[in-house]
C-alpha cells in the first residue's frame, strides 16, 4: 500500500491567553487537541462540526500559516513542521487553500490576471506572453473568459470571485488543496456549480481535497472519507456511506439528525443537544462530550475515549464508550 499524500499526527494547537490588567497568562485555549488523520492523493476527506471546534485552526495549521503547538505534519513522508524559509516556500506550490469569504480573500487592487498570475512572480516559471497564456489557460479550467482578465474583483459575482480564488489556487500546479468553507458565501444555485467544479478539477488533475463545511449533504456527495470534530479532536471518522449510514457517535447522530429533508412530507427524529459547547480554555475531564451527552455515564466523565474501531465499515472510528447504543433523548422535528 502506497504511503498517503498527507499524514498529521498527534497535531496541537494551543493560544496563549492572557488576563488581568498585568497581562498574566491563563489556560490556553485548546483549538486543536490531538488530531490525527491521513489522506491520500486524489482523495477528499471532508471535515465537520459546529463552530468553534477547530476546523479552521486544524486547516491552517496543516499548511503551516499558522505554527502547531506539537505533533507531526507529514507530506509525501517528509516531516514539514521544521521547514522554514525557502524550504517552506517550495512546499507552498503543492499545498494550497481556498478560502471561504471569495472577496475578502482576493487583493481589490489587482486584476485578475495579477491575482492569478502573482503566483508564477512567486514561485518563478512562466514570464510575461507565457504567463498570460498560462493565466488565461486557468481561467478557462474554472469558466471565466479572456475579457475577465482586465477586471477587479468588485466586477465579479460571489460565485465568479469564488472561482478566481480556485484559479490562483491551482497556478503552481499543487496536489493538496484545503477548502475552508468554500461555499458558505455562495447562493444555493452557484454552491451547485463550484460543487461540480472542484469534482471535475479533482478527475482532471488527481486533486486531493480536505474539505470543510457546514453543509453534510455536500459534504457526503464530494467526499470519500468524513471526520467530525468536537472541541479540538476527532470524535468520529470512517467512509462517508459508512459514516452517514450508521453514525456511531452520539455527536455526530445529532449533527445528521439536523439536515433537512428534500421532501416536506417527511419528518426525522431529531436528536436535541441541550447546552452549549464547552471552553476550550477549561475542557471538561473525561469525554469532551459529556456534558451534552444523552448516553454519558460515570466513566465518560473521568476518562477520555480513545478513537477505536466500530461498526461494520472498514476504517470506521469512534471515540465514545458507547458507540451505536440508541440515543433515548429525541424529538419529532
Amino acid at each position: 500500500m502506497s504511503a498517503p499524500l498527507l499524514q498529521v499526527d498527534d497535531l496541537v494547537k494551543h493560544f496563549p491567553t492572557r488576563t488581568g490588567l498585568l497581562g498574566g497568562s491563563s489556560a490556553p485555549v485548546r483549538a486543536v487537541d490531538g488530531v490525527s488523520f491521513e489522506l491520500a492523493e486524489g482523495e477528499t476527506l471532508g471535515l465537520v462540526g459546529e463552530s468553534g471546534c477547530g476546523k479552521s485552526t486544524l486547516a491552517r495549521t496543516v499548511l503551516k500559516l499558522i505554527e502547531p503547538t506539537a505533533g507531526r505534519i507529514l507530506f509525501r513522508g517528509r516531516d514539514i513542521v521544521p521547514l522554514r524559509g525557502r524550504e517552506l516556500r517550495a512546499l507552498r506550490r503543492e499545498m494550497q487553500i481556498v478560502f471561504q469569504d471569495p472577496y475578502a480573500s482576493l487583493d481589490p487592487r489587482l486584476s485578475v490576471e495579477a491575482i492569478v498570475g502573482e503566483a508564477f512572480a512567486i514561485h518563478g516559471g512562466a514570464k510575461d506572453a507565457e504567463r498570460r497564456a498560462r493565466v488565461l489557460e486557468l481561467l478557462s479550467h474554472v469558466g471565466l473568459r479572456e475579457d475577465h482578465l482586465g477586471r477587479y474583483p468588485h466586477e465579479f459575482s460571489g460565485g465568479q470571485r469564488q472561482r478566481i480564488g480556485i484559479a490562483r489556487a491551482l497556478a503552481v500546479s499543487p496536489k493538496l488543496i484545503v477548502a475552508d468553507e468554500p461555499l458558505s458565501a455562495l447562493d444555493v444555485s452557484v454552491q451547485a456549480q463550484i460543487v461540480n467544479l472542484l469534482r471535475e478539477l479533482q478527475d482532471r488533475r488527481g486533486l486531493a481535497y480536505l474539505f470543510i463545511s457546514h453543509d453534510l449533504k455536500i459534504v457526503e456527495y464530494l467526499s470519500d472519507r468524513v471526520a467530525v470534530m468536537y472541541l479540538g479532536k476527532i470524535v468520529e471518522t470512517g467512509r462517508a456511506a459508512d459514516l452517514y449510514r450508521a453514525p456511531q457517535h452520539p455527536y455526530t447522530r445529532a449533527l445528521l439528525s439536523a439536515v433537512p429533508l428534500p421532501d416536506p412530507t417527511r419528518r426525522r427524529t431529531r436528536l436535541i443537544l441541550e447546552g452549549d459547547v464547552p471552553n476550550p480554555a477549561a475542557p471538561p475531564p473525561g469525554c469532551a462530550f459529556h456534558p451534552r451527552c444523552p448516553l454519558a455515564l460515570e466513566r465518560c466523565r473521568q476518562e477520555a475515549p480513545a478513537l477505536l474501531a466500530v461498526g461494520s465499515g472498514d476504517g470506521h472510528l469512534a471515540a465514545c464508550f458507547r458507540p451505536g447504543e440508541p440515543v433515548p433523548l429525541a424529538r419529532s422535528a
